[in-house]
């Protein structure tokens, strides 16, 4: 399997996530899920209840060099259909093989599955984290670690979670955006990116060097946190993998009118 078509798998399993959660269209009433004057520390106590799921495994019956799974996940007491799509994520987001779709829907297929093909060093770390919780959204960051044998390094993919609580269903791009506005957003992401890359050695070093290798791309993978919008990318997809996983963040602030009023903190939405 290629890094790049390991890099695609994203992409996709963050549409099978749409498809089973449902199309969603935003609260009914215009009430802000975003708190104004609240922090991450104080919004969690609102949040929906978290347990972890913490394993390490070893291809059973193997000795010596073996591979190995690191599952360190959360689920969701009482929130069956949220647990579940935490569950289908990661395990989607692994791109074994190199058909178009894994033969897997869970962590327990991915499992099995990943012991009948491994080799005797591969290695996959599955993790979930909420990134921000408020009595209306839960936002869960999904991030998947390969680590093939032989490889020179492992494969990271990362994946955010936006989850309306109310509506039991994901919030894609389209639906947190006002109508005509991604153009909007790609701009202001694009601003973000330039702020961004004054704090990247490399690129001040040779910026030209620097934006021809890694050039500004807009990506879909976006999480509503308290201090904005952060768009997130992938290995090599915004940097060389040195850099990990860029982040970039676009206050609120900047994006008055093209987020709709219910995303926006609510002293901002009024």
């Amino acid at each position: 399997m290629t890094s790049a078509s390991f890099l695609n798998r994203p992409a996709w399993a963050l549409a099978s996530l749409l498809v089973l959660a449902g199309c969603a269209s935003g609260p009914a009433q215009n009430i802000s899920l975003i708190p104004a004057g609240q922090v991450a520390s104080q919004t969690e106590k609102a949040g929906l209840f978290t347990q972890p799921v913490k394993y390490e495994r070893t291809r059973p019956g193997c000795k010596g060099d073996c591979p190995k799974l690191v599952v360190d996940s959360i689920m969701f007491p009482g929130h069956a259909k949220l647990s579940a799509l935490v569950d289908h994520a990661l395990a989607t987001m692994t791109g074994i093989g190199e058909a178009p779709t894994p033969p897997y829907t869970t962590i327990a297929e991915f499992e099995d599955y990943f012991w009948k093909t491994a080799a005797s060093r591969d290695e996959v770390i599955l993790s979930a984290k909420t990134r921000y919780r408020s009595q209306g959204l839960t936002v869960i960051e999904l991030t998947t670690g390969q680590y093939f044998t032989g490889a020179a390094h492992g494969i990271t993919a990362t994946q955010f979670l936006n989850w309306d609580n109310q509506a039991e269903k994901v919030l894609g791009l389209a639906n947190v955006l006002r109508p005509g506005q991604y153009d909007a957003y790609v701009a202001a992401l694009q601003a973000a990116h330039t702020e961004w890359l004054e704090t990247q050695p490399d690129y001040k070093n040779d910026p030209d060097g620097y934006l021809r290798l890694w050039p500004f791309q807009a990506t879909d993978n976006f999480a509503l946190t308290d201090m904005g919008l952060v768009a997130k990318y992938g290995s090599y997809e915004l940097a060389p993998y040195s850099s990990g996983l860029p982040e970039l963040l676009v206050p609120y602030a900047k994006l008055q009118g093209i987020l709709r009023s219910e995303y926006l903190p609510a002293a901002a939405a009024s």
